[in-house]
């Protein structure tokens, strides 16, 4: 029989290097895709900082290792957003890199199916305006 853990999104992506891969993709796409404008005007130049935290945050909302608890605390996830303006275009704008990048990451159906519809409801969570 399998752990229980074993059977955790962060699990069944394919544990850190596949979620690595996962983030920066994502991050690749949003730099270079202009359709993603609006939020790339929100992050520094440099996004090293940024994918290692939504690395870290990743891996504890799928159910991996808490980095991002350990190092930062509670994410309070709106609370940290509440500065950037976010409305449905910002969200959509960051779920198409996501969803992009997730295309590129070969996993079952089920598993697209939840993640895309958590980063959305997550993703809805954090508008603003």
């Amino acid at each position: 029989m399998q752990e229980v853990a074993e059977m955790t999104p962060y699990h069944l992506l394919g544990g850190d290097a596949v979620l690595r891969q996962l983030v920066d993709r994502f991050y690749d796409i949003m730099n270079s895709d202009p359709r993603a404008s609006s939020i790339r005007a929100m992050h520094h130049e440099d996004s090293t900082l940024i994918r290692d935290k939504l690395f870290d945050f990743l891996s504890g909302w799928l159910g991996g290792p808490q980095r991002f608890m350990e190092k930062y605390g509670h994410p309070m996830l709106r609370a940290r957003h509440m500065p950037f303006a976010i409305s449905e275009d910002e969200r959509d704008q960051w779920l198409m890199c996501m969803f992009q990048a997730m295309e590129e990451i070969p996993m079952e159906n089920t598993l697209r199916d939840h993640l895309e519809d958590a980063f959305f409801r997550t993703a809805d969570f954090m508008r603003n305006k």
